[in-house]
């Protein structure tokens, strides 16, 4: 299974009693922040494994993840969905491509330029041929994690969002800003491009 990052401490915009909603306006801003902290805080580790992936920075993805909820608080009476991690991964989105993308010199570029694609099931669902140890185990999701980071952009977005936080298509295409079609493209590329990097990994023959 492809692990999630670890996150440190982040300084989200609720800490310390809503201090910062209170001195903006009251009872009404305070609920506001109540209200949205309920809603937003179950999917930081989500918004944050997406960061670092997209980012490959800790710092920047952290950084990232901050920014993304203070818009989002920011926004938040503008939210009209019923599935706010779809709306929260968005704006992260956004985020990276722009000044962290900036500050990382990531180019996030969303060509579609590869291999012929192979509808194979994800690599780290397959059963493993002789289940021997934890340390191959571990040193398996070691490596399946490392492939996954150097993906293109656009595949290593599409397989975060569907492996790892587990969105549909239909969230994926709304997200990223594309036709379902092209994330069902880009998922079987995706794997494609995982089963070859880990058959040229491991030396297996073709």
């Amino acid at each position: 299974m492809l692990d999630r990052p670890q996150r440190q401490g982040l300084a989200l915009p609720w800490k310390a009693g809503d201090d910062m909603m209170a001195a903006n306006g009251g009872d009404a801003q305070q609920d506001k922040a109540r209200r949205f902290r309920d809603a937003a805080l179950p999917h930081l580790d989500d918004v944050y494994t997406l960061a670092r992936y997209l980012l490959r920075d800790t710092a920047d993805a952290e950084d990232a993840v901050q920014e993304c909820y203070l818009r989002a608080l920011r926004y938040f009476d503008t939210f009209r969905g019923t599935e706010i991690k779809p709306w929260l991964f968005a704006i992260l989105r956004n985020i990276c491509r722009g000044e962290f993308a900036r500050r990382s010199r990531v180019t996030l570029a969303m060509d579609d330029t590869t291999d012929d694609a192979e509808d194979a099931a994800p690599l780290w669902q397959e059963e493993q041929p002789s289940p021997e140890t934890e340390i191959l185990r571990q040193r398996d999701a070691e490596t399946i994690r490392r492939l996954v980071a150097e993906l293109p952009d656009p595949f290593r977005e599409a397989i975060v969002l569907r492996e790892i936080n587990d969105l549909s298509y239909s969230e994926i295409a709304d997200v990223v800003g594309v036709p379902v079609g092209t994330v069902m493209s880009r998922l079987a590329r995706a794997r494609s491009m995982l089963r070859k990097a880990w058959v040229a990994e491991e030396g297996l023959p073709t």
